[in-house]
C-alpha cells in the first residue's frame, strides 16, 4: 500500500485514564477514500479512539498521524484547521438545543464562511433533503424524536462538505427504514464524492453491508482486521463471540466485581 493512501495512521499507541489502561500497543489505519469500520464490544474505548484522533486528548505513547500531520504535537491552530476538514456526528447528536433545526445545521457555515444568506440557504435545505428532513427545518430539537435528531446531526456534520465523515454510533436510535437511509447515504457519500469514512458501531449486520476494512478491538488492542467477511468467518472466540452475539465466550457480561455474595452481605463500600 502507498503511504500516499493512507489517511489515518495509529501506531503503537498506548493510553489509560486514572491508571486504567485502555489500549496497549493499538495499531490501526484507514485508507483515503474508503470506508473503515471500528467495532468492539462496550467499553473498549471506540469513542475514546475518536476523541485521540481529533486531538482531543493525549495518548501516553505512541503516535497518530491524520492527513499526514502529527496530531499529538500540532499546536492549537493548526489543529483547528485539521479538524474544519472532518465533519463529525456525534454518538448523542449533540444538537444546540436553543437553535431551529435549520440553524443547527447552519451552525458550521455561519462559524467559518462568509456565506451570501440565499446560497446558505440552498446548501442547509439540500443536506436536510439528503437525511429526509427538509420539512422539519424549523422545528426546534426539543420536538424531534430520537431519529430525527440524529438525522439532523448527520446533516450537520455533512454540510461543509468534508474530506472525512466520523461517524460514533450512526444507527443507534433509528428505526429499520432510517437506518436503511443512513446507510446508503454513508455508502453514497462514500462512492460518489469519494469521501474517507471512519464508522464507529455495534451494528455488524450494517457495517457489513458498507465497510471496505473493518477492525475488531477488545482488551487494549486489535484483536481482528479484515473485510467483513473475514472477520466474521474467523475462528478466533472473542471475534465468532462479537460477529455472531453470542451471550457466551470471552467477552464477559459483567464489569470487574468483588464476590456478589460477599459485598451484599458487608456494610458499606
Amino acid at each position: 500500500m502507498n503511504r500516499s493512501d493512507l489517511l489515518v495512521e495509529v501506531s503503537d499507541l498506548d493510553y489509560a485514564v486514572d491508571g486504567r489502561s485502555i489500549f496497549q500497543g493499538l495499531n490501526l489505519q484507514a485508507e483515503r477514500g474508503r470506508i473503515t469500520a471500528i467495532m468492539g464490544p462496550s467499553g473498549t474505548g471506540k469513542t475514546t479512539l475518536l476523541r485521540l484522533l481529533m486531538g482531543a486528548i493525549h495518548p501516553q505513547r505512541g503516535s497518530i498521524r491524520f492527513f499526514g500531520q502529527d496530531v499529538v504535537h500540532l499546536a492549537r491552530g493548526p489543529l483547528y484547521a485539521l479538524r474544519r476538514r472532518v465533519g463529525m456526528l456525534f454518538q448523542n447528536g449533540a444538537l444546540l438545543t436553543d437553535l431551529s433545526v435549520f440553524e443547527n445545521v447552519a451552525f458550521p457555515l455561519r462559524e467559518h464562511l462568509r456565506l451570501p444568506e440565499p446560497l446558505l440557504r440552498r446548501l442547509v435545505l439540500m443536506k436536510l433533503q439528503a437525511v429526509g428532513l427538509r420539512g422539519a427545518a424549523e422545528m426546534m430539537p426539543f420536538s424531534l424524536s430520537g431519529g430525527m435528531a440524529r438525522r439532523v446531526a448527520l446533516a450537520r456534520a455533512i454540510v461543509m462538505d468534508p474530506e472525512v465523515i466520523i461517524y460514533d454510533e450512526p444507527f443507534v436510535g433509528l428505526d429499520p427504514i432510517s437506518m436503511g437511509v443512513i446507510v446508503r447515504l454513508i455508502q453514497s457519500l462514500n462512492q460518489t464524492l469519494g469521501i474517507t469514512t471512519l464508522v464507529v458501531s455495534h451494528d455488524v449486520q450494517e457495517i457489513n453491508a458498507i465497510a471496505h476494512q473493518t477492525y475488531l478491538l477488545s482488551e487494549g488492542a486489535v484483536v481482528a482486521a479484515g473485510t467483513p467477511d473475514a472477520l466474521r468467518t474467523a475462528a478466533a472466540p472473542v471475534v465468532n463471540q462479537f460477529m455472531n452475539g453470542l451471550p457466551d465466550g470471552p467477552v464477559p457480561f459483567h464489569y470487574p466485581a468483588p464476590d456478589y455474595h460477599r459485598q451484599l452481605l458487608q456494610e458499606g463500600w
